[in-house]
């Protein structure tokens, strides 16, 4: 589904191995993508010639009508050598990891798309027999006719594109379909019938639309895309986190190990909590980073907790009231759970500020009326 080939910034020709494995290639140019590594290692006037350098060498070997996409950048978790290109460097690789999240929809779509050239090509073709069986005489003269019809094979896909308003390209190569004409007898053709090819005509026109919208896209929000990826385990595609890689830090108290200040906005008292329990989270087989209700729901069932108090540790939870829970609301929920089990303490009827996860206190607050 895609194809990668990697490129060192400062070793940039193509061997003969290389080219022989581009050649095998041919006819999959529209999945290739290429990298151009360790950029960092160069600054940015040598970087611009060695990207028109690499785009040169690949125009001599890649036949393709399109440019190919190079993605430029250090592509390993340790920090940048050089910060000249830093934010191209960023943006690169942020590119390139949505291009890898958004792979499977492109896998099916490029199903789809075949599966629909196949469709218009049966269509055509079944225009194009049930023709020259309606041309064929009832009695005599049926080889004499067949071999007309043969002849005037350029006229016979003329007429029929006009009459049923057919594009060029679904057409068969006319002198190989011709060369295999010869082989058979129109006579023997089944008629046209008009029910089947309407029956293709809805796949293309309804069936396979819909089934586009059933893929899903970057345009679907959390509970779409959840929807319609029900409990299907997804692979996890690791989106780059650490901005210290690009010489910068999310926020100002990111820097340092020991957290933010207890008056600060960012600071979460179960920030410790968070990192300890991100194993067992992720052990629970998360989909999208969120855990579904069936599995959230057994991991508290285990805590042996009643079922009431069960009840109201979930709705102090489940923050953003969407019935699933993410790690921060993970972690809130056993940071409740240990409270009752552990230290005997009540559950209390609405969760502390600093209990609150720094991202979703603006849901509280607004569900409040600001009123913390």
């Amino acid at each position: 589904d895609l194809i990668i080939l990697l490129f060192d910034a400062h070793k940039l020709d193509i061997s003969d191995e290389l080219k022989a494995t581009i050649d095998v290639l041919k006819g999959h140019e529209d999945k290739i993508r290429c990298i151009l590594n360790k950029a960092d290692q160069i600054n940015r006037q040598q970087l611009m010639r060695v990207y028109g350098a690499l785009l040169w060498s690949l125009g001599k070997t890649i036949n393709s009508p399109e440019v190919l996409r190079v993605y430029v950048g250090s592509f390993w978790q340790e920090p940048l050598k050089t910060l000249d290109n830093a934010e191209l460097f960023e943006q690169e690789e942020s590119d390139l990891m949505r291009d890898l999240a958004i792979l499977p929809r492109q896998s099916a779509v490029r199903k789809i798309n075949e599966l629909v050239k196949r469709i218009r090509k049966v269509k055509t073709l079944a225009y194009i027999i049930g023709h020259l069986k309606s041309q064929m005489p009832t009695v005599m003269g049926k080889e004499k006719k067949q071999q007309k019809l043969i002849n005037d094979m350029p006229n016979v896909f003329r007429t029929i594109m006009k009459k049923h308003n057919l594009a060029p390209g679904d057409f068969p190569e006319i002198n190989t379909f011709s060369a295999k004409l010869k082989e058979t007898k129109f006579s023997e053709f089944h008629s046209l019938k008009m029910d089947q090819v309407q029956l293709l005509e809805d796949c293309l026109s309804s069936h396979l639309p819909r089934l586009m919208e059933e893929l899903p896209s970057e345009r679907d929000t959390p509970e779409t895309l959840r929807a319609k990826l029900g409990e299907a385990p997804s692979s996890v595609v690791p989106v780059p986190t650490r901005m210290a890689k690009f010489g910068k830090s999310e926020n100002a108290n990111a820097s340092n190990p020991f957290g933010a200040a207890e008056d600060a906005d960012e600071y979460w008292a179960l920030e410790e909590s968070a990192d300890r329990l991100k194993d067992s989270f992720e052990a629970l087989g998360p989909v999208g980073g969120f855990l579904s209700p069936q599995t959230a729901k057994e991991v508290l069932l285990k805590t042996g907790l009643q079922k009431e108090q069960l009840r109201q540790i979930w709705s102090l939870s489940d923050i953003d009231r969407d019935g699933y829970f993410d790690h921060h609301e993970y972690v809130v929920a056993m940071f409740l759970c240990d409270a009752v089990i552990q230290k005997g303490r009540p559950i209390p009827a609405e969760l502390p500020m600093s209990v609150i996860p720094p991202g979703k206190r603006a849901i509280v607050k607004e569900r409040t009326g600001g009123g913390f």
